[in-house]
């Protein structure tokens, strides 16, 4: 048998039974559009291959993490987008699961349990969501436009050991209906540092530092570690570390 390193993702469609009930030549009309006009583009943007459809979804196999993520990112935003016009009973909204594992080549299919676990981190989702396991967040972090927040370890349905989930964060979606449970995390953000040599070309090196300390504490589980996009807002400004934490707090 034939096995590699890949990185899967998962998509369905959520309420495809409700919205096919309701105007099913529309509905198919629709997700065809948006296949060809949204879905199908992200996917080979990110060099991604469609190695099956299944009937409201899709795997897909990536050559690396963060296009896949990127690839994820870009379908969902620009679904969001694209279906915001429609009433909210009649949005064409995806769930995404993604996840690194070895899988097993059958012909042109994939198999094993790589895939069934992208297949549950797809149901943890939220609609418009995304949500990926510890092993893509490990290659992407710092390497994607866009928040991640830690959901835990997650036990699904038919996988033996809890899985480490993330939400990858998008505006106008809600939070994954799974939450951190009885755990509850510090909160820590690397202020960017200054530049005090004579040279202020080094400033990108100093951000480079502040990145690299964000990244290695992302590594532990028990912090909630603030994105840099978040800390960089401060960047050359003088704040008192009272309001930060406030703003933390109410955040």
């Amino acid at each position: 048998m034939e096995r590699r390193l890949t990185t899967i993702m998962a998509a369905d469609l959520v309420g495809y039974s409700r919205l096919m009930a309701a105007d099913e030549e529309g509905t198919i009309s629709r997700l065809r559009d948006a296949r060809t006009s949204v879905i199908d583009p992200a996917i080979m943007e990110g060099g991604g291959r469609i190695v099956k459809i299944m009937g409201d979804g899709l795997l897909v196999d990536f050559p690396s993490p963060v296009l896949a993520v990127r690839a994820a990112l870009l379908m969902q935003r620009n679904l969001i987008s694209r279906e915001s016009p429609q009433r909210e009973d009649r949005r064409l909204r995806f769930r995404i699961g993604i996840h690194l594992g070895d899988v097993v080549i059958d012909g042109d299919d994939i198999l094993g349990d790589c895939v069934n676990i992208t297949a549950r981190l797809e149901t943890i989702a939220p609609a418009g969501g995304i949500c990926i396991s510890r092993a893509i967040y490990d290659h992407v972090q710092s390497k994607i436009d866009a928040g991640m927040t830690w959901l835990g370890p997650q036990s699904v349905k038919n996988i033996p050991e809890p899985i480490d989930v993330w939400q990858v964060e998008l505006e106008g979606t809600a939070p994954s209906p799974v939450r951190l449970s009885g755990q509850v995390r510090a909160s820590i953000a690397v202020l960017p540092f200054q530049n005090f040599s004579v040279t202020p070309d080094q400033d990108f090196f100093v951000d480079g530092l502040v990145e690299d300390v964000i990244t290695e504490l992302s590594r532990f589980r028990w912090l909630f570690v603030i994105a840099r996009n978040s800390t960089f807002a401060y960047k050359g400004t003088a704040k008192d570390v009272r309001h930060l934490y406030c703003v933390r707090a109410i955040a």
